[in-house]
């Protein structure tokens, strides 16, 4: 499987981005077994698959032997739960709706790091039963596209600040009074655009994340009116709810075995409600990362301490 995917890489790219930075590859369970396989088969999205060990991430979602492998489980230690039900649709549709903020967790991986990662895959090794427990991709892009031009131009002149969801800045935590945690340099919020150029296909797209990684206490939009209700926060409720109508939105039902591959640049996406009581679900996680686009050429990575700290320094309770 890796030798044929190695031999077809460049064809493999082009129906990528063809396809809007979406891909399923089904029937590979096996790599379960060869760990180390899945960090080479996402050599082929991009020039860097980062190491979780120097990332902005909790030591529960270690891989215990590859540490390009993050886990995502509701089994201890990781404890990693999913989001709230979705309330079921209204009228005469069926299933849960997809729509913010009816669906909550809609984001794009590490958004509060500069440069974010480019591509996100995730491995299906453990899933709850098959109405439950799907992810779902929005495409930026085509949501920013069905915008007026007045709006495309107002929020291309815009920034959104972005944060860690464990350090008392989301608006959740605002609004509860929590204490906000003092950070190090590299652990500060950061400032991404709200229309990003992709670096490949040339196309313009939104770049908003869910209201628990972004920050209200100084944003969530850098030079509007901050906190939870202000200006700022109405924009980012807004663009979150427009971008993820069912008409932008594609529902991956999962198969032991599934890789998916999604584009951090362009798409948001969120896994959905499962029973985490009666079931165990288990993915595998890698980020790919080396062509940003233009707004981050020739930065140094905002999460690498410049004076020795830990990187996760007075956050080990994340």
């Amino acid at each position: 499987m890796l030798r044929l995917c190695a031999d077809n890489a460049a064809s493999i790219l082009r129906e990528f981005y063809a396809a809007r930075g979406l891909m399923v590859i089904k029937g590979l369970q096996d790599i379960r077994d060869h760990p180390r396989a899945l960090v080479e088969l996402s050599q082929l999205f991009g020039p860097e698959v980062e190491n979780y060990h120097q990332t902005l991430t909790s030591q529960r979602f270690f891989h215990d032997s590859v540490p390009e492998i993050l886990i995502l489980t509701n089994d201890p230690p990781c404890n990693h739960h999913p989001p709230p039900r979705a309330k079921s649709a209204g009228g005469n549709r069926t299933g849960p709706r997809v729509q913010f903020p009816h669906q909550l967790n809609w984001h794009t991986d590490q958004s509060y790091r500069r440069p974010p990662p480019d591509i996100t895959l995730l491995l299906a090794l453990e899933i709850p039963p098959a109405d439950q427990g799907q992810t779902l991709f929005a495409d930026c892009g085509a949501a920013l596209k069905a915008l007026s031009e007045a709006q495309q131009r107002r929020l291309e002149a815009l920034q959104g600040i972005h944060a860690p969801g464990w350090i008392g800045r989301s608006r959740k935590a605002v609004e509860n009074g929590d204490p906000v945690l003092d950070l190090l340099p590299h652990q500060l919020p950061q400032r991404q655009p709200l229309v990003r150029r992709h670096p490949v296909t040339g196309e313009s797209s939104l770049f908003i994340c869910e209201e628990s990684q972004m920050d209200y206490v100084d944003g969530p939009v850098a030079g509007l009116e901050p906190g939870p209700h202000g200006e700022g926060a109405d924009l980012i409720r807004s663009l979150l709810s427009h971008a993820t109508q069912q008409k932008f939105v594609y529902a991956h039902e999962w198969e032991v075995g599934d890789l998916l591959v999604g584009d951090n640049r362009n798409l948001l996406h969120c896994a959905t409600w499962y029973d985490s009581l009666r079931y165990s679900r288990l993915m595998w996680r890698t980020t790919v990362m080396g062509n940003p686009g233009r707004e981050y050429a020739g930065e140094l990575k905002s999460w690498i301490p410049r004076d020795g700290s830990d990187v996760m320094a007075g956050m080990e309770h994340a």
